[in-house]
């Protein structure tokens, strides 16, 4: 990598803010003269990528900071942005200026941030290569800086930097949460909606699950969910390989949403599906009321290599973080499309590791919204944590059981956070289904997730772990 540095081409980049963190339920915003410059560090910086000659600042105080007129510059007296007027840093607040156009941040260079004289120095970094994606302090505003996730306008990502696996982040014990021999093989997708566990089986199978008094799940046993029901696509035909599970914000009362790679009864043959069942009554077999065929959309995959895992984002979120439309190159504006589930559904693809968003319009009608890569050879599962507004994307043991995060970035783009190792004491289990618990289960910074062994190793297909909150 030569240390060459040269200018770049001009484009825009919306500033970020982040505002201040409400304490105690009100914020009491001291005079901006009050605060001391100290308080203002410089708390990221990214050099390269997608969002290249970026730095943030992070007001590390408790009072806001009037920052106009700040200079920002690099390792040359020469290079200089002037932080526009009337720019103010709330305590707490984070925010980012694209310095793109004044000067651009080489492999071996600085970020410095003075007064508006120029000549006081507040806070410098310096480093001696590209940021791989980001340098980011760790924790925010005090520590040192380390390689991270891309988080500009927002707290730093410190367990790692989107690429390098670290340790689970909860603790390594993992035990049964089912009673042996339930389920046998192919169980698969889980989603968690409350005090039901809804399990999708490989056989076209759907599983309505209740707590048992171990703290695992058991097939409920009213309204002909027993041995859990059969699935057929519109019209009652076929059988659908079901993969993965999701409801939307509306619960189950709104559908319970499958995703299927292929009709069992043309197992030769690619069929993309979401299917949306209606599961109310006490039927023991359920019609999907609705299928959206996406496999004309999607590159072609083997039949047994299709979608894997599905999850439901909420518009909230994405238009909240300017998600881009892929459709559009625009923001996500959920107006643009007819009436549909008030979010973009997310699948998975095992045979490619790609992960793909659709608005699935209540019509039939479709749009792909979102089309990025895992960073892993196969997903076997999608799962949205509302508490965290992360995606989580995960593989079985041809990964090893890896894990990862993502979250919307500055870009408009999903970017990866984290990458996790399985827990330490849970073998390399065929995983294809994990599921979160709420945030109304965190008991002393900790709550329960939930894997399903598609392979039912020694007669349990659940497992039950914990996570930090």
């Amino acid at each position: 990598m030569t240390a060459l540095r040269t200018r770049r081409r001009h484009r825009a980049f919306p500033l970020l803010l982040v505002t201040a963190t409400v304490l105690a339920g009100t914020a009491v915003v001291a005079p901006a003269h009050a605060a001391p410059a100290g308080d203002i560090r410089i708390n990221e910086v990214v050099t390269t990528g997608s969002v290249e000659d970026s730095v943030e600042l992070y007001n590390k105080g408790t009072a806001t900071v009037d920052i106009s007129g700040w200079v920002l510059k690099d390792d040359k007296d020469g290079s200089k942005y002037t932080i526009a007027a009337g720019t103010e840093l709330a305590a707490g607040a984070f925010r980012a200026f694209d310095v793109h156009d004044r000067f651009g941040l080489g492999p071996d260079d600085k970020a410095r941030l003075y007064l508006p004289d120029g000549r006081t120095l507040v806070d410098s970094f310096s480093w001696s290569k590209h940021s791989a994606p980001s340098w980011s302090r760790c924790p925010d505003g005090t520590g040192a800086f380390k390689a991270a996730g891309v988080t500009l306008g927002a707290a730093n990502n410190c367990g790692g930097n989107g690429s390098t696996p670290t340790a689970w982040p909860g603790s390594g014990a993992v035990t049964n949460a089912d009673a042996a021999d339930v389920f046998g093989e192919d169980l698969s997708g889980l989603h968690q909606e409350g005090n039901v566990l809804w399990a999708a089986q490989n056989s076209g199978k759907l599983w309505r699950l209740v707590r048992n008094a171990s703290g695992g799940w058991t097939p409920d046993t009213g309204r002909g969910w027993g041995s859990g029901k059969a699935l057929r696509f519109p019209g009652g035909s076929g059988c659908p390989d079901s993969e993965g599970v999701t409801v939307t914000g509306g619960g189950a009362a709104a559908g319970v949403f499958v995703a299927s790679e292929r009709d069992g009864d043309a197992s030769g043959t690619s069929r993309l599906s979401v299917l949306k069942y209606e599961v109310s009554g006490t039927g023991s077999t359920l019609a999907a009321a609705k299928e959206w065929n996406l496999t004309s959309d999607l590159p072609p995959v083997g039949s047994n290599l299709g979608f894997e895992g599905i999850t439901w984002v909420p518009d909230a979120y994405l238009t909240g973080t300017a998600f881009k439309d892929a459709a559009t190159g625009a923001a996500y504006a959920p107006a643009r499309y007819g009436a549909h589930s008030g979010g973009v559904f997310f699948t998975g693809v095992e045979g490619s590791g790609m992960i793909y968003g659709y608005v699935l319009e209540d019509s039939g009608a479709f749009t792909r919204v979102a089309s990025f890569r895992s960073g892993m050879s196969g997903v076997m599962e999608l799962q949205w944590e509302p508490g965290a507004a992360r995606l989580w994307a995960v593989c079985d043991d041809t990964c090893k059981g890896q894990h990862r995060t993502f979250q919307v970035a500055p870009t408009g783009t999903f970017t990866p956070k984290a990458v996790y190792n399985r827990p330490s004491g849970m073998p390399d289990y065929n995983n294809e289904g994990f599921a979160l618990a709420g945030a109304d289960e965190c008991v002393a910074g900790s709550k329960p997730v939930y894997w399903s062994d598609d392979s039912n190793d020694d007669g349990h297909a659940l497992r039950k772990g914990s996570i930090t909150c």
